[in-house]
Formats: structure tokens, sequence, C-alpha cells
């Protein structure tokens, strides 16, 4: 048997949707994809609970859960304060990647591009690359040792620079955005390539982020019942996310064709599909509810500045939806000019009498802080009991809320993160998990301009509360994904369990026999009949 390049070959499609990814795999349109299925073992993995839109490759590459890592947004509450902070100046996480633990035992890794990552900081036995490519850039583009950094600029352009989130109204306007991501994956792929010719790699992993980007931008087009979809542009420029996938597909091709007799896993972490959610209610929801009090009953000395946002904020609430929608682009436009480059949210409510208040979580599932005597600064709900029956009835009053569009209820479920999670940075994260029913598409209709669908909430103890999504995505994730691995000795065909992705650090660990005992997941038997000389 001729010796690999790698012996463990990682591939990572980022937030695709793994439905997609099978049906076109079987179709043809994605014919690599299709011979690994053929030839490999298929599984479905799921993300985090509560956690899978900011959490998902921090918990994948530390194998803990965010209650011990203490990762689950890009800004995030202080423990002890109500000032938000950004853990990429901390680092993110709070517990080594596996593959520094794979490094420590002397095995050669090469990771490149996984998101929400860091440089090592501590010498690898290897080579890593943050941010070359990346959908949410939040270090910088940075190398180790040094001079991979050099060498990659030197040698390899990636054509796509900022966030992907942007304005776009005409088939040109699209079909530019899709050269841009195929010539990304094309670039990906002759960097992969490059690093994995020099061989003698025991773990080698690369992520093509660019189908999150694609997903989240042109779902509409993709999705005939879209209220954004528009035929006219899909007919003319063909469906984005279908091109993007099939650019991917090529490239895994390519990899593939390089790698030999590796052990091979391509993994999709976590999903995407159209966008739901109501997040941009809930804190008008919470005040309905009595649960949230308004900034503009907070007591104590304030600025000429606070005084005039919080005055503007109450006025702003009280504009009837037909005057507030239309304004809604401008008071976003005066909004970013007035806030400083770097300026951090602050919490949106009376702290000294508010049993919560929302944080930040993504916007598929809301988060909430339970403002809690003797851990928050000016808390006032008594923890034990009482902190139980108000999570108990906010629960079942966010549970009777429903679309008056559709009649279906707004709200999936409701979860206390402690029912869910245990470690030691527990504190760190929204006490409440609000769930929206992704039944409800609460999508942009009019992308590029900004301007949604009005969604109208409405319970008995709310009446209706209405508001408008203009966050110009139209495509959100979900926490289901898949692997597929295939390698001498892996028997083909499909798992019949779900897999999590904590599953998969411990996975690694026990296939070069390295410690997993520090991991929450447990290794993935399936995986480690290989006849290839892994340990």
């Amino acid at each position: 048997m001729a010796t690999a390049p790698a012996t463990v070959l990682l591939l990572a499609i980022d937030a695709a949707n793994p439905q997609l990814l099978q049906q076109w795999a079987h179709d043809g349109t994605l014919p690599h994809i299709g011979s690994l299925m053929s030839r490999g073992l298929t599984g479905r993995t799921r993300s985090m609970p509560g956690f899978y839109v900011g959490s998902t490759w921090p918990s994948f590459y530390t194998g803990v859960t965010p209650a011990r890592h203490g990762f689950h947004y890009l800004t995030q509450l202080k423990r002890g304060t109500y000032d938000y902070y950004r853990p990429a100046d901390q680092g993110i996480v709070k517990c080594d990647p596996f593959w520094m633990n794979l490094s420590d035992a002397g095995r050669r890794v090469a990771i490149l591009d996984v998101p929400l990552s860091r440089v090592a900081d501590r010498p690898l036995n290897g080579v890593q690359i943050v941010e070359w490519g990346s959908h949410d850039a939040v270090f910088g583009f940075n190398a180790t040792p040094s001079h991979a950094a050099d060498e990659i600029r030197s040698r390899f352009v990636y054509p796509v620079s900022g966030p992907c989130d942007g304005e776009r109204k005409t088939a040109a306007d699209y079909r530019a955005f899709t050269d841009r991501l195929v010539s990304a994956v094309h670039a990906k792929t002759e960097l992969t390539r490059y690093f994995l010719a020099q061989g003698g790699w025991d773990f080698y992993m690369q992520v093509f982020t660019e189908s999150h980007c694609v997903g989240h931008q042109c779902w509409h087009l993709h999705d005939p019942n879209h209220p954004a979809h528009d035929p006219a542009v899909l007919a003319e420029i063909g469906d984005p996310l279908r091109t993007v996938y099939a650019a991917i597909d090529a490239a895994i091709g390519d990899v593939l064709a390089d790698a030999g007799d590796a052990f091979v896993l391509l993994l999709v972490a976590h999903g995407m599909s159209y966008w739901h959610g109501a997040n941009f209610l809930l804190q008008d929801i919470l005040l309905r509810l009595g649960a949230t009090q308004p900034t503009s009953s907070r007591s104590g000395p304030r600025n000429v500045r606070s005084i005039v946002t919080d005055s503007a904020r109450l006025l702003w609430r009280r504009l009837p939806p037909s005057i507030r929608n239309p304004l809604a682009p401008l008071r976003d436009s005066v909004a970013q000019a007035l806030a400083p480059d770097d300026a951090l949210p602050t919490v949106d409510a009376d702290l000294s009498c508010s049993f919560c208040f929302v944080v930040f979580n993504g916007l598929a599932v809301s988060g909430i802080r339970l403002n809690l005597v003797g851990r928050e600064p000016r808390g006032i709900l008594e923890p034990g009991p009482r902190a139980d029956a108000f999570c108990d009835q906010l629960g079942t009053e966010l549970l009777n809320i429903v679309d008056e569009r559709t009649g279906r209820p707004l709200v999936q479920r409701v979860m206390r993160t402690r029912d869910l999670y245990q470690g030691s940075c527990l504190d760190d994260l929204p006490d409440l998990l609000v769930e929206w029913s992704d039944e409800v598409p609460t999508g942009s209709v009019i992308v590029g301009g900004g301007i949604g669908a009005a969604v109208r909430a409405s319970s008995a103890q709310i009446g209706s509360v209405e508001g408008v999504n203009q966050y110009g995505r139209t495509g959100e994730h979900r926490m289901g994904g898949l692997f597929i691995a295939a390698a001498p000795g892996i028997q083909s065909g499909r798992l019949s369990r779900d897999v999590s992705i904590l599953d998969f650090a411990p996975t690694f660990a026990t296939m070069f026999g390295v410690d997993a005992t520090r991991f929450d997941g447990q290794a993935i038997a399936e995986l480690l009949h290989t006849a290839l000389p892994i340990g």
C-alpha cells in the first residue's frame, strides 16, 4: 500500500444543506460526493441545542460543550457585569482544540481555515492557517509557523474580502457574487493541494466556507417558496447554491485525487435553510409581558446622549408600523453613522427593575439572561424556587404566542440552559433559550432594500406585537448536518443514529492513541474499524 500524503484527511463544507447535498449527489450534480457516499459510511450530525448558530465549530474542535469552552456568540456579557465584550479578544474558547492534543503527542497536523479558531499559542507540530478564506473573520489572517504566512501571501490570493453581507438587487449583482465565491473555492483548492503535497501529515483538515456565504445570501433564489424568490434572476444566472456546491464538489474531487489511500472524512457540521425566527420581536414581547422594563424608566444620573437615545427608542416603539416600516432604513443608517466602528452593544433594559433581558445568541435561537440576585450587579430575581417559577411562567407565555399570518405557534420551545449543559462556564451563557419555530418563515421580502414582510405576534398576554425582519440574509442555520467516512475497512452504508459534533474530537484522539477522557463526546466506534495503520 502506497504511503498517502495524509493519514487522515478531513474536508468540511461549512453550513451547507445536507438534504441538497444528498439530492444533488444522487442526481449527478455532485459526482465526487456521490462517489464518497457509494463507498463510504454516511451519517447525520447534530450540533449543540440552543447554540448551533455561534458555537458549532468551537464545540467541534474542543470536543466539549459551550458550558465548558465558554463561547456562544461573537459578543457576550462579561460575567458579573452588564457589559458586552468580544470573546475573540480573549481567544474565543477556554479549552485546547483536539489538534493540539495530537500535536503534543508528536503527530504532524495541518489545520486550514477552521472557523472561529485562532493560531496556536504554543508550538504546533505542523501548520495552521487562520482566516485566509473564512466566513467569520474575527482574528484576521495569520499562520504558524510564521514563514507559512509569507509563503501564502507570495503564492495565493483569496478573491473574497470582508463579510459576504451586502445589498444585491440585479441578476448582475448575484452573478458577480456567485462568480467570486466560485473563484474563492478554486483558490482554496490550490492552497489545499499545495500543503497536502508536502506530505507526511498525520491529520490534515480544510474547511470550505463559501457554502456558508451563498446559503445566507442566496437562499431566496434557490427556494421557489421564499417570499423574495425572483424567478427572472434564477432563469438568468441559475441557482447560486447549486453553482457553489458544484464548485466545492469539484474541489473535493481534485483534493481526493491527491490523497491516495487516506482515511477520508467529509463533514457538514451544521446546516442551512430558509430564514426563520422573530428575534427582532423578543424585546417588545418581554416588555409587554412585564418581564423587562424599558430603559426610559432607568433611574440615576444620565448624560445627554443616553437621554436622547432612550427617548428616541421609546418614540420609535410608539410609532405605528405604517410609519415605522418605511423609515427603518433611514433609522439604521443614522444609527450606523453615529456609532463608533468598535462600539459594543448595550443591554436594552432598565436593570434596576427588570427580571430578565435579551442577550445576543444568534437569530434562530434567542437568548434571555435572568437578572439574578447575587450574580448580576443589580439583580432583583431571587435564585431558586422564585426564579424557577418565573422561568416556567415566561416559557408558557412565550409558547402561547402565535404568528397572526398563519395561526401557528411562533416559538417552538423554550429551554433552560442549565437543563442542557453543565460546566464551569455555564454562567457565561444565556439562561433561557427561545427556539423559534422554523414552520414560520420570516425572511426579508425585498432583500436589497432591507424591508421585509411585517410579522404580527399575538397572544392573550401580549395582545399584538408587530415588527419587520430587516436583516438582509434569506438563509439561516439548522442544527443538523452530515458526515461521510471512506477508508479501507470502513463498512459502507448509512448509520442509523445521529452523531454529535462533540464525538469527532474523541474519535480522532482515539484513532491516534491520544487520551480522549477530557472530551464530552464519545468516539464513533464505526470509524475506528479501519485497516489503515493510524494508531
